[in-house]
Parts: structure tokens; sequence; C-alpha cells
């Protein structure tokens, strides 16, 4: 008797111990992503991601996971990888396994309107490539012969950016200084971000134009008019965030802003701050005339996707190396300096050089590759979309 009441509890914590567990219950490949989906809300404390060597491997372990079954997994193939493995690796963790030729950047994250999936990124096939310059063959007759496909794919890969200009603009500068808080200014965070996010688009293939390069001042009319001299594609203006004493522990994150005009508080005072330096001289009457007539039309919505893009890779990038960034969002607000330049215009509040742990991470180099790498990448997933609205 004593035996059955054993064997009867071991069964039913079993039972309960199997149906409180997560379940991965699907796995799927869409745009260069691996997407895994849960039965419940995953704990990102839960996830461990590390790097192994000889082959190199990206290597994820889900704690408190189980697979729904074996078979969820059997069709996944990817051609960028050279194995894609998962498996049940110990009762309660659940191992993912990319193995690839060679090392690449692997980023993961939740989704930001699901909390039961997973994605991360598989190695692109530009990356798997020997060399990303395309050589013309000395012998014209054997091009004829040869796949036609292959040459116009290498051939567009690098010519594909030569006519998508981009103008990135280091607020504030000269006697505008911007937030200073502990002799920090945001004129100098704003250029050195900037900065990077030149040489990261660059390195893509865009031309890129800075409407500051040094420590000056530009007007209003001066920094838009280098993004309508250049034919600029997109404009980005690069900002840091603060506020009063008092509140300086609470308030921290990145918040990504396209114009637009709103009866949101605290958007209404970051921009007030951001637009004093500006608008100096400016009536009130003129202000309104000039944020009036850019309230409507295809610039607003393509902004807003802009900023959706961007916000999103930065938020990726650094989860994937730092704990507790806040994420704050993609905003709108009627910041000035986006009013004049007639494209898809964004503003990027790369954090708050008040709050004391957000300030020191803002300062380090790897910090701030991590935000310029997002706006890149926001920026090249944004246009690769556009191509494909408007068939290029």
């Amino acid at each position: 008797m004593k035996l059955l009441k054993i064997l009867f509890i071991f069964v039913f914590t079993s039972t309960l111990l199997f149906s409180s567990t997560n379940r991965l219950e699907k796995v799927e490949i869409v745009k260069g992503e691996l997407r895994l989906h849960f039965s419940d809300s995953v704990d990102k404390k839960e996830i461990k991601h590390f790097a192994l060597t000889n082959p190199h491997r990206e290597v994820f372990d889900f704690k408190n996971m189980q697979l729904q079954n074996q078979n969820i997994v059997k069709k996944i193939k990817s051609q960028t990888t050279k194995s894609l493995r998962i498996a049940q690796y110990k009762p309660n963790i659940v191992r993912v396994v990319i193995s690839s030729s060679k090392p690449y950047r692997c980023t993961s994250y939740m989704p930001m309107l699901s909390d039961t999936a997973y994605h991360i990124s598989l190695p692109k096939q530009d990356n798997l490539l020997p060399a990303k310059r395309y050589i013309k063959p000395k012998n014209k007759s054997k091009t004829k012969t040869s796949n036609p496909k292959v040459k116009q794919i290498k051939t567009s890969y690098i010519m594909s950016h030569k006519h998508e200009p981009i103008v990135i603009d280091a607020g504030h500068g000269g006697h505008d200084s911007g937030a200073i808080v502990r002799g920090k200014k945001e004129k100098d965070l704003a250029l050195m971000i900037a900065k990077r996010v030149e040489r990261q688009l660059k390195n893509r293939g865009y031309p890129v134009y800075m409407t500051r390069k040094s420590d000056r001042f530009l007007k209003l009319s001066e920094r838009t008019k280098i993004a309508d001299k250049k034919n600029a594609v997109v404009f980005i203006s690069i900002h840091a965030n603060s506020i009063a004493k008092k509140n300086r522990h609470k308030m921290h994150g990145v918040e990504t802003f396209f114009l637009q005009n709103t009866r949101d508080s605290r958007s209404q005072s970051i921009a007030a701050r951001e637009n004093k330096s500006v608008l100096k001289g400016t009536s009130t009457l003129s202000k309104n005339v000039i944020i009036d007539s850019v309230l409507s039309g295809p610039k607003i919505v393509q902004s807003n996707k802009l900023a959706i893009d961007v916000h999103r890779r930065i938020m990726t990038n650094l989860h994937s190396y730092y704990r507790g960034v806040k994420d704050g969002g993609v905003r709108h607000a009627p910041f000035y300096v986006l009013v004049g330049a007639s494209r898809p215009s964004i503003l990027v509040e790369v954090g708050y050089i008040s709050h004391p742990q957000e300030s020191k991470r803002l300062y380090l180099p790897r910090y701030q590759e991590l935000i310029a790498k997002g706006i890149a990448e926001g920026v090249d997933n944004y246009l690769n979309n556009r191509r494909k609205e408007i068939d290029f």
C-alpha cells in the first residue's frame, strides 16, 4: 500500500512539473531569422547564449523548457549555416546550436508584440561570399556563356546604395551645448555617435553627409538644407536626453521620434528642450506655420516606418550585451529640426546623460558602436522594404 502511494505521488508530481514547464511548439525560418514559438511567455533570464569555436557555433540554452515533439525541428534547414540543431539537451533544457563557416554577429530578441516568441539572427548570405567586390572577368566572351544572374547579383550588391545618400545630423554644437550633466555635454556625445553612424553606413556602401563634423553651431535652415541639397533618402538627427535632478534615477532609456504634434506632456517637454536653440528668435506664429505645413502626406508615414526599423535594431543590439536598457519606444513630437527636410526624417534620443548608470554606458565605445550599428541596420531594413514597396 505504501509503495502504491509513493508511486502515485511520483507520477502526480512529475505530471505537475511537466505541465508547468514551457514547451517549444513551433520552429521556422523567416527573413533570415530562426523564429521559436513557445506555449508560454519566455523569461530572458532563463536564456543562456554563448559561442564556441572550431567550428564556430552560436549556442542558446533555454532553461525550464521542453520540446513539444521531435517532429517540429526535422524540416528546418538553412542555406546560410553549416548545420542547425535543436534538441532536448537536458530534461529541462532545450539547446539550439547554429554552426557557421565563420563567426558572425548573432543577435537575438523578443518581438515587441509577443512574449511567447524568440528570434535569432542567422548568418547572412553576403557574409558567406568569398569577397564583397565584383571583379570583372578578363575574358568578356566567357562572361556571356557564364551564369548572367551571378554577375547581376554581385554587381547590384556594390551599386545598390550609390544613389541613396543619407544625412546624419549631430544635435546642437558650438555655443549650444544641449544638456549638461556633471560636466558632460550632449553636443559632444551626439557628435561621437554620429561619426560612428557615418562609418557604419559608409561600410555598407551608402554616401553619407554630416551636418557638422566639428563643434560648431548650425541654424535650423542650415541643417535641413544639406539634406535637400544632397537629395538624401533619409535624414537622422542624433541627440541625448536629460531630466531634472529629482527624477534622474528614474528616467532612462532609448527613444526614437518622428515629426508629429502630440498631447503627451513628456514628449512635448523633450521637444521643447531640443527646439529651444534652433528656434531662437522665431515667433509663435511662425513656428505654427512651419509645423502645420508638413504634418500630412507620405513623409510622415515613411518617417514612422523608418523610426520603427531603426529603433528595433538599436534595442536588439543593446539588449544582446547589456541588461536593463529601457525601451522607450517609438514616439512622435514636434521636433523642428525634422521639419525642413522633405524626406523621411527621425530623431534618436540615444539615452539619458542625467541617469547615473546610463550616462556611464553612453560614453563606452562599445555601447556607442552598438547604437550606431543599430541605426545603420535599421536604415538598411527600411530602404530594403521601401524598394519592395515601389518595385525597385
